[in-house]
C-alpha cells in the first residue's frame, strides 16, 4: 500500500454522488478513493464544486493526502481547450507533475432512441466524452511523458453491445475506444501506457437511469454473473490503481471489462 505516495492523478467526474440511501455513487469519487489510499495527491474536476468540495474534504480529512478541485466543463458551446488547459495549468502549479490521467466524466441523454435524439442531445455525449478526453490527453501529454504515466480512459458496454437507448452515448464512447488505441501506439516508446475500462458498477446515474427509463434500463442492464454490480472503489477503483502500476505496463491499449465481482477481463 502507498505505491503512489508523491505521485498525482487528475481525474474528471471525481465528484461525490450518494446513492439514494447515501452509500457512494460515482466512479469518479470510488477511483479517488482507491488512490488516496495508495497515497497519491488528486486534481478532481466537474461540474458540481459542491460535490468537488465535499469530496476534497473527506479524502483529505481521512488519507492525509492533498486534493485540488477545479471546476470545469467541456461542452459544446464552450472553449473547451482553456478549460482543459487551465485544469492542467492548476495541476502543475499545485503539484508540478501529472503521472495519471482518468478520464472519468460523460453526459448523456440515454434511454432516448436514435430517431428521436436531438442534435442537442449528442452534442452533450460527444462534447463531454469524446472532446474532452481529446483535449485532456493532449494536454497532459508533454508532463507524462516526462513521468512515463498512465491514461486510463472510460468507455461503455453500451458501445460494445449497442444498447437500446444509448446511441450518443454508444457513439462517444466508441470513440474514446479508438482514440485511446491510437495513442497507445503512438505513446507507447514515450513509455504512456494508455487503457480503456468498461465498467458495471451501481451508480447514482445508474440508479436515476432505472427511475427514469425502466424499460432501457431492463433491456440494457444485465445482472453480472457474479451476482453484483461492481463496487465503485474496490472493483473499479482498485483496477485503475493496478494499471497505474509500473508492473502492468505490459498492458497497453488493452479494453478492460469490469463487472461485479469480475475482476480485470482483457
Amino acid at each position: 500500500m502507498g505505491f503512489l505516495k508523491g505521485k498525482t492523478a487528475i481525474i474528471t467526474g471525481g465528484g461525490r454522488s450518494v446513492l439514494s440511501d447515501g452509500s457512494c455513487g460515482s466512479i469518479g469519487y470510488g477511483i479517488a478513493t482507491a488512490y488516496a489510499k495508495e497515497g497519491a495527491n488528486l486534481v478532481i474536476t466537474g461540474r458540481n464544486i459542491k460535490k468537488l468540495e465535499d469530496a476534497k474534504e473527506e479524502l483529505e480529512r481521512l488519507y492525509g493526502i492533498e486534493v485540488l478541485p477545479v471546476q470545469a466543463d467541456v461542452n459544446a458551446g464552450g472553449d473547451n481547450e482553456a478549460a482543459v488547459q487551465h485544469v492542467v495549468q492548476e495541476t502543475i502549479d499545485k503539484f508540478g507533475r501529472i503521472d495519471v490521467l482518468i478520464n472519468n466524466a460523460q453526459a448523456s441523454a440515454s434511454g432516448v432512441t436514435l430517431e428521436d435524439h436531438t442534435t442537442d442531445q449528442f452534442d452533450l455525449a460527444m462534447y463531454s466524452g469524446v472532446y474532452a478526453v481529446f483535449y485532456y490527453m493532449k494536454a497532459c501529454y508533454p508532463y507524462l511523458k516526462e513521468t512515463k504515466g498512465s491514461v486510463i480512459n472510460f468507455a461503455s458496454g453500451a458501445g460494445l453491445f449497442g444498447n437500446y437507448g444509448q446511441c450518443a452515448y454508444a457513439a462517444a464512447k466508441e470513440g474514446i475506444r479508438g482514440l485511446s488505441r491510437v495513442a497507445a501506439t503512438e505513446w507507447g516508446a514515450d513509455g504512456i501506457n494508455v487503457n480503456i475500462v468498461c465498467p458495471l458498477a451501481w451508480t447514482a446515474q445508474l440508479e436515476n437511469f432505472q427511475k427514469s427509463y425502466p424499460d432501457a434500463f431492463k433491456a440494457n442492464v444485465k445482472m453480472p454473473p457474479a451476482g453484483h454490480y461492481g463496487d465503485v472503489e474496490k472493483e473499479i477503483g482498485r483496477a485503475c490503481v493496478q494499471l497505474a502500476s509500473p508492473d502492468l505496463k505490459y498492458m497497453n491499449g488493452e479494453t478492460i471489462t469490469l463487472e461485479g465481482g469480475m475482476g480485470l477481463r482483457p
